[in-house]
């Protein structure tokens, strides 16, 4: 599939993405621009060279980018990637190969906190038990 790259649309397509107004890309292309004559680029299949490096610059994105984005090239990696879950396979995917549940393990951690906490109160009930004895003696 060879299709034609449109310049000016990709151009477009940057500019928006970036949030940036025509106005504002003909303030940095200089005096000789303005909102229409950017418009009129936009529109332009093909673009110079010099003038898309520029625009690339201003735009932040390599001049390559706007030369080669094709749309329909993105959808089909898009498309060819994600994988749709189906029949409640989300869950299973969240989930995958998981073999506890997680609120058991928070359980036992508390259970085992307790337990520490219980030996810590009466090792120190026996440190006062051995001092009230030396202090008896």
């Amino acid at each position: 599939m060879n299709e034609k790259i449109h310049h000016g649309r990709n151009i477009k397509r940057f500019r928006e993405m970036m949030g940036i107004k025509q106005e504002a890309l003909a303030f940095e292309l200089g005096e000789d621009w303005s909102q229409k004559k950017i418009s009129l680029l936009e529109q332009k299949e093909e673009v110079e060279e010099e003038l898309l490096r520029q625009v690339a610059e201003i735009l932040k994105v390599p001049a390559e980018a706007i030369k080669s984005f094709s749309e329909e090239t993105a959808i089909n990696i898009i498309s060819n990637t994600f994988h749709d879950f189906k029949d409640n396979a989300t869950a299973s995917a969240l989930n995958y190969k998981c073999s506890f549940n997680p609120i058991d393990k928070l359980i036992e951690a508390l259970e085992e906190n307790k337990k520490l906490y219980e030996r810590l109160l009466e090792s120190e009930r026996e440190k006062v038990e051995i001092m009230k004895r030396m202090l008896e003696k």
